[in-house]
């Protein structure tokens, strides 16, 4: 069998770095987390850290902003994965040079992509903004010819099924339900989990070499009606649905502060433009999750609404 590869988690204890850390140690990969020590003294994130420890995980105290920690890192592993949050989406590029300093020309990295394809996006402002400097990054990947994925994990299950994608909302409406457009674009939904497990899944396998990972199983893609009506046979309840044309919707992007018009401008990307899946994967250079690891028993849209039943 051959040797696991060394994994770095840059921004392992954020909301979906945590479930890549866990799933590169699950599948024994020998795993390194870069932490700040400043991190630890938030309770919660201590928890993780401590979590990570008990899994077997190496803790490397250091900082993006720290060039000399970053590539001491970087210089014992394999792999780097990148999981910063948006604000730090940009400087990514420091994680790009040091790992052109470290001098290992094998070491594949995959940026903070998880989300919509930041390069075949369609947004309008504030969102725009945002995939543009997604695409930049890859841009700098590529430019300094450094292996990579790119993992466009799509809808994250815990932002968007837990509310049905109502903004400012808790659970799920029994009710009435607001639906952007027509409410038939479809999306895909994944949890957490599932997403770290595929993105580990990936990190050693020749086939998403320099390519797009999509996590778009076809049991977890669905248009805002059909999530609504899968919802509706659940509580065994017909809502009220209000459809919000698109016209309306560009002008509540305008008209929201921050960080409404940001979420409005990214659920006019996915619910009425329907970025996630109006495009067909093309194996030359795209590649989706579910049929490259079919052994994943991955948890369903259906599956997942339950707990809230």
């Amino acid at each position: 069998m051959a040797e696991k590869s060394r994994v770095l988690v840059i921004g392992g204890t954020g909301c979906i770095g945590k479930f890549i850390v866990e799933a590169s140690a699950k599948f024994g990969h020998p795993t390194f987390a870069l932490v700040r020590e400043s991190t630890l003294s938030d309770p919660a994130k201590a928890n993780i850290a401590e979590g990570f420890k008990s899994l077997g995980v190496n803790l490397v105290y250091g900082d993006i902003y720290d060039q000399e920690s970053l590539l001491t890192a970087i210089k014992q592993v394999d792999v780097v994965i990148s999981a910063v949050g948006q604000t730090q989406v940009e400087i990514q590029d420091r994680i790009v040079a040091a790992i052109k300093a470290a001098g290992n020309f094998k070491i594949r990295f995959l940026p903070s992509e998880f989300g919509n394809d930041g390069d075949r996006v369609y947004a309008v402002e504030p969102a725009k903004t945002v995939y543009a400097i997604k695409a930049k990054i890859r841009r700098v990947v590529e430019a300094e010819g450094i292996p990579y994925t790119y993992v466009a994990s799509n809808c994250f299950a815990s932002d968007y099924l837990r509310t049905l994608s109502q903004p400012e909302a808790t659970a799920p409406p029994r009710d009435k339900v607001v639906i952007l457009g027509d409410g038939n674009a479809k999306a895909a939904f994944n949890k957490e989990d599932d997403i770290g497990t595929y993105t580990i899944k990936a990190v050693d396998d020749p086939r998403t070499l320099n390519k797009i990972l999509y996590v778009r199983p076809p049991a977890n893609t669905y248009s805002f009606n059909e999530l609504v009506s899968l919802w509706e046979r659940k509580i065994g309840k017909t809502l009220e649905r209000v459809y919000v044309p698109e016209e309306e919707v560009l002008k509540k992007i305008q008209e929201a502060a921050v960080p409404l018009n940001v979420i409005l401008a990214v659920f006019h990307s996915i619910f009425v433009k329907g970025v996630q899946t109006n495009f067909e994967i093309e194996p030359s250079f795209r590649v989706e999750a579910s049929e490259l690891y079919p052994d994943v028993k991955y948890t369903t849209v259906d599956q997942y609404l339950d707990q809230f039943v």
